[in-house]
């Protein structure tokens, strides 16, 4: 299955578990591209007010996992713009989103972007597959990209 790891990472936290899981889906005899959703510019965390750079193409892909860190307890503002607004319809596309965040509970944000994140999708006729949430705080780090990785891979 060719599956594109779409992210928008504004300190490369979200990249970097995009990354790995990319890694891990090769691994798994799947085609995985690594694709950024970027701003034209500089955007200062929280920042409303940008604009998007030429989106990646999705139609090569059989299925896509979306990526995006959480901001004031929301999905980024980046990724919600692009997911309104640039993405086409996802009819067809087994989709899974992922989210990472500082505090260390999904109940702090994460859970919330998460729930952005799939309406948004739903609303293109996607497939939604799977969800994770990974706590950027040192201590679960480790612990909550493995289970996220693990559980994201198992969807496709």
């Amino acid at each position: 299955m060719k599956i594109g790891i779409v992210v928008y990472s504004w300190s490369g936290n979200t990249l970097s578990v995009g990354e790995k899981l990319a890694a891990e889906l090769r691994a798994n005899g799947h085609t995985a591209e690594l694709v950024e959703v970027k701003v034209v510019g500089e955007r200062a965390q929280g920042a409303r007010e940008f604009e998007l750079d030429v989106p990646p193409d999705l139609a090569s892909f059989d299925g896509i996992v979306f990526g995006s860190a959480v901001e004031a307890f929301s999905l980024s503002p980046v990724m919600k713009a692009y997911l309104k607004k640039k993405v086409g319809p996802l009819a067809g596309k087994r989709v899974a989103c992922l989210v990472t965040q500082q505090f260390p509970f999904p109940w702090m944000g994460g859970g919330n972007a998460i729930r952005q994140m799939r309406r948004l999708c739903l609303a293109k006729g996607a497939e939604i597959v799977g969800t994770a949430v990974v706590n950027w705080a040192k201590a679960r780090r480790e612990k909550t990209t493995a289970v996220a990785i693990e559980k994201l891979k198992g969807c496709f």
